[in-house]
């Protein structure tokens, strides 16, 4: 269910005006909490719509970060805008993918990576007419997605699995949310999108296939929880509370007598039928507290979050969404992580 998950981050003033006000979903407001840790202002998380964030809804309904003792507020935004709202300083911490934050840290708004909540395991795809049946098959075919989103890392990365180049295709810059439609009207051969236009898809052209999905290339995409550097060396002892809070969610979400719960308040929250939000969590690979802490070893691989940064720098800079490779090493803080037992 991810929502636009934007390489090229508008730091616009304007732009940065409108973040300063919570977009609705769902027809719901933004979701505040402030709790414990008496005389201090909360810690201001910005979260959207992808179901690794949308989990934090469990602890704030359950209230984790109360008997925690940290004071946070969690504030509901589209994920552009919040964005938006960590540049302009209007929120503490922001829920962004790896990929995304190098974005914002090469425009001159430096975040800190402190948790992975997740990767991509499937939500994502590559979603092709019939009579097309893999990626080799796409040779001198049109593909329709947005170029320099991570969709076309994505395919990027498909095709060189598959032993070819970007260039072995045509690319159709379209909006994500037009992709199905551009599939259903035959101007193109394939399409690239995530949950729900990647459904969406499936759904509009008859025999349509997924030829390619991020189960494919686990770690392209990670999902994580990103704090302003000045908040986390005020607050260290908070942020690492909250660190904590997330892993008692992912237990409390992989326990299967919680399930239906799970799914009442988590669907809840996107204004989404239970049953359909389901499909989604498949899709999406939520990280225990030792898988995350294997992710956060450094290496070179999709399997480290530094390798996969390091992967989705490369394919910044040779897109020219920033013009100079960044040093993830100053992205990413796995202590907080490391210090959970």
């Amino acid at each position: 269910m991810r929502v636009k998950r934007i390489m090229i981050v508008a730091l616009a003033a304007a732009a940065c005006c409108l973040a300063l006000v919570a977009c609705k979903s769902g027809g719901k407001e933004s979701t505040a909490v402030q709790q414990g840790a008496q005389g201090k202002p909360p810690l201001r998380i910005a979260y959207s719509d992808w179901p690794g964030w949308v989990a934090w809804e469990v602890g704030i309904q359950k209230g984790f970060f109360k008997e925690a003792g940290v004071n946070v507020q969690f504030l509901w935004f589209e994920y552009a805008p919040s964005m938006d709202a960590f540049v302009a300083g209007k929120v503490d911490a922001v829920a962004m993918s790896n990929g995304d934050t190098l974005v914002n840290g090469a425009n001159g708004k430096k975040g800190v990576m402190i948790l992975v909540n997740d990767y991509s395991n499937g939500n994502d795809m590559i979603v092709a007419r019939p009579g097309i049946d893999s990626i080799k098959a796409l040779k001198g075919k049109k593909v329709a997605l947005e170029i320099g989103l991570l969709e076309h890392l994505m395919l990027e990365t498909a095709l060189k699995q598959n032993g070819m180049k970007i260039s072995d295709v045509k690319l159709i810059n379209t909006p994500t949310h037009q992709t199905a439609q551009t599939l259903a009207s035959g101007d193109v051969d394939a399409i690239a999108a995530w949950q729900p236009n990647s459904g969406q898809a499936l759904k509009a052209v008859n025999g349509a296939k997924a030829i390619y999905t991020s189960a494919d290339a686990p770690g392209l995409i990670y999902d994580t929880l990103v704090v302003d550097p000045q908040s986390l060396a005020d607050r260290k002892e908070d942020w690492q509370k909250v660190v904590k809070v997330w892993y008692r969610i992912y237990d409390y979400i992989k326990d299967p007598a919680h399930e239906k719960e799970v799914l009442d308040i988590m669907s809840a929250r996107v204004n989404v039928p239970p049953a359909e939000y389901a499909t989604y969590m498949k899709g999406t690979r939520f990280l225990s507290l030792a898988e995350a802490k294997e992710v956060f070893k450094k290496g070179d691989s999709l399997k480290s979050l530094y390798g996969s940064s390091k992967n989705a720098d490369a394919f910044n800079v040779a897109n020219k969404v920033y013009s100079k490779p960044q040093n993830v090493d100053e992205y990413i803080d796995p202590s907080f992580t490391m210090n959970v037992q």
